[in-house]
């Protein structure tokens, strides 16, 4: 009985090694993204005239010298555009969904009461124009493949630097199929502690890294609170897979953080260089 239960014990660890073990060799395009700071939404203020995830934030954040990370969805006509919530209610106090609106109407709407509309994707890309390295979380809601070919055809001829992140690890799988050169990284967190509504299975899966074995990400970009996990050390210290810390709010926490993280993401402070 005990024979056979080490037997069990021991295939199951392996089976969760193979499952959270992510791309072994190291994409050399993913060095530039390492060592630098990347202004969480732009380098914003929502209660200014560069609020989250306007060209203004962009535009102060390559001023400074930051990587910019910022969130692509796509509206009812498959425009990618720049903006973080599913609907408009915090950021436009207007309650109505992205996905159920066409972006001549979704330009009509101002961020946080500025001048700021929501921009495109291509006019975000125009306004950083290659300056600073960029990380885009494509915020797929189940089905990858609308979002990642809109997105795919506005960065084909982008000359800088980008990589594409997520939650949904279908979206990761999506790019290693059809642009396995693209840099890749998975978002997770404690979805649990973080009282995230969703389905427990789900967010099990996706806190533990089990879809690694699938999406072979090139970095995994993580809750810095939750930096600790199991399955985020194993990926950090036995595969030595590149991670980015989301989203480091104070001098202090990122100087906790930096040795478990190779990017930082960060946003209400402005770090020391």
């Amino acid at each position: 009985m005990l024979l056979e239960l080490g037997i069990f014990l021991t295939v199951l660890i392996i089976l969760y090694l193979l499952a959270i073990m992510p791309k072994l060799k190291e994409n050399p395009k993913i060095k530039p993204f390492c060592g630098l700071y990347y202004a969480h939404r732009g380098l914003h203020d929502n209660k200014s005239e560069a609020p989250e995830n306007s060209l203004a934030a962009f535009k102060k954040a390559v001023d400074n010298g930051y990587g910019i990370e910022l969130d692509v969805q796509i509206t009812k006509d498959m425009v990618p555009v720049v903006f973080h919530d599913n609907d408009l209610k915090r950021a436009c106090g207007v309650n109505k969904k992205i996905s159920e609106i066409e972006y001549k109407d979704l330009a009509k709407y101002r961020l946080f009461k500025s001048k700021e509309k929501i921009p495109t994707l291509r006019e975000a890309l125009n306004c950083i124009d290659g300056k600073v390295p960029i990380i885009i979380e494509l915020k797929i809601p189940w089905n990858p493949n609308n979002i990642c070919m809109a997105v795919s055809k506005e960065l084909k001829n982008y000359k800088g630097l980008f990589c594409i992140e997520s939650f949904n690890p279908f979206g990761l799988g999506w790019y290693k199929k059809h642009f396995p050169d693209v840099v890749r990284g998975q978002l997770s967190t404690d979805f649990a502690k973080e009282k995230i509504e969703g389905s427990r299975m789900q967010y099990f899966i996706l806190k533990h890294l089990l879809f690694n074995f699938h999406t072979k990400p090139d970095f995994i970009a993580y809750d810095y609170k939750y930096k600790k996990g199991l399955s985020f050390t194993i990926c950090r210290k036995l595969y030595k897979i590149k991670t980015a810390a989301w989203t480091i709010q104070s001098q202090k926490d990122l100087e906790d953080n930096k040795e478990y993280f190779d990017m930082i993401i960060f946003d209400s402070f402005i770090p020391k260089k």
